[in-house]
């Protein structure tokens, strides 16, 4: 099978979900064509087709919130896409992560969703996603670029010195304290983890494999 055996709808469209790679939280679903699938696969960048406008549109051409395609899937009848994603920024026009924010209630209501655990995930994601855009930054205006030009020896010094005023924060201090502490500790491990070009989804893997093997 290849690219050509794709099966579109009588409009030449395919549905495309667009999936954040490292939490496996489903952000947007829109459409592609030939072309937007050809146009994603040569750039990296996720491409869709508008219906509204007919139109080529390229995610983020004008929020700037791009979704770089770490791997397309498609399902077993070859006739909707699964785009795995790194997303620069919310995905949802509204400023949401995701475009799926509300339920549908067994009463028939639209209610506001509950924030699931993978939305902390998401947030830790997107932070991940902004250190590594700080590599190339000058490190006169971005202490995240200071922090990796000092490579890991300096960083996990400054991540050994975070791990202490957590501790300290959750034995003496308010719940604020320690969150705020924490919010810290893992901004830190997360530069330690591109500095050594590794990612959240690697400790996540690990994480896995553990549950796996218990």
């Amino acid at each position: 099978m290849t690219i050509d055996d794709l099966t579109y709808d009588e409009r030449g469209l395919l549905p495309a979900l667009a999936q954040d790679a490292q939490t496996g939280e489903v952000l947007m679903l829109a459409w592609m064509n030939r072309e937007a699938l050809d146009r994603t696969i040569e750039t990296g960048f996720a491409h869709f087709w508008s219906r509204s406008r007919d139109a080529l549109w390229r995610k983020g051409e004008t929020s700037g919130n791009t979704l770089h395609v770490e791997e397309i899937r498609l399902d077993c009848d070859a006739d909707v896409l699964l785009l795995r994603v790194i997303a620069d920024g919310p995905a949802c026009h509204t400023g949401e992560r995701s475009c799926f924010f509300r339920v549908l209630s067994s009463s028939g209501e639209v209610e506001p969703a509950e924030k699931p655990a993978v939305a902390a995930l998401g947030i830790l994601a997107e932070l991940s996603s902004v250190i590594r855009g700080r590599r190339d930054a000058e490190t006169d205006s971005s202490y995240t670029a200071r922090l990796l030009a000092g490579g890991p020896e300096r960083i996990a010094k400054k991540l050994g010195e975070e791990a202490f005023e957590t501790a300290l924060a959750a034995l003496n201090e308010s719940d604020d304290r320690l969150a705020e502490e924490t919010a810290d500790l893992l901004y830190h491990l997360l530069v330690l983890l591109e500095a050594r070009s590794l990612s959240l989804a690697d400790a996540c893997g690990a994480l896995e494999r553990r549950r796996r093997g218990s």
